[in-house]
């Protein structure tokens, strides 16, 4: 390996994460810092295919994660570990650590099941930062766009929020040393200032 990142944005829907990762990802390349960024689920053409049916179809809890992990495999194989071998930066949107909070916090599967799939595909790999943007719900609920077509997950009962976000903030808790936790109820000035200082560390 080199001395490149991986860095992985977290946050429930609505948290306001995906209008940081451009800026990130800029702030990088103009310290002359090779930049891949990524999603999941997807990252790859069986990754976006995967993703449609976690989002779009009904399926049982243990098939859900199953197929997140799946995606993440060939994820991790075709575009995380070779552009960090290659020396370049990796910004995700999503990574693990959002199937424990969705699956395991607020779809309610055993997270002693999750550790199991966890240390199946990427036991030797964790991200160096993870970006954990957070606001309370009914904010996070209103910022869903209401023109769109809402899939599976945003569609769950407020209850379903409040555990993913708990479950969130319990592994901030756990992991400290990688885990930032960014008030995304701030202005974008703001949460790009406290981002600046963040990856200015690392």
């Amino acid at each position: 390996m080199t001395s490149a990142k991986f860095i992985t944005f977290e946050g429930i829907d609505g948290a306001g994460k995906s209008t940081h990762i451009g800026y990130v990802a800029a702030l990088l390349r103009s310290r002359g810092l090779g930049v891949v960024t990524t999603r999941e689920p997807g990252g790859t053409d069986l990754g976006e295919a995967l993703r449609e049916l976690v989002l779009h179809q009904k399926m049982h809890l243990e098939t859900e994660a199953m197929l997140m992990f799946a995606s993440r495999r060939e994820h991790l194989a075709q575009v995380i570990e070779p552009a960090l071998t290659r020396g370049d930066w990796v910004i995700s949107d999503r990574f693990t650590d959002a199937t424990f909070a969705y699956q395991g916090g607020g779809r309610k599967l055993a997270l002693e099941k999750l550790d199991v799939l966890e240390q199946w595909v990427h036991p030797h790999l964790q991200p160096d930062l993870t970006l954990l943007f957070d606001v309370p719900l009914e904010v996070a609920r209103a910022r869903l766009d209401a023109t769109r077509e809402l899939d599976r997950f945003e569609q769950e009962k407020v209850t379903f929020f409040a555990d993913t976000r708990a479950e969130y903030l319990r592994r901030a808790a756990q992991f400290p040393a990688r885990f930032r936790i960014i008030d995304s109820t701030r202005s974008i000035a703001d949460i790009q200032t406290s981002l600046e200082q963040i990856l200015g560390a690392l």
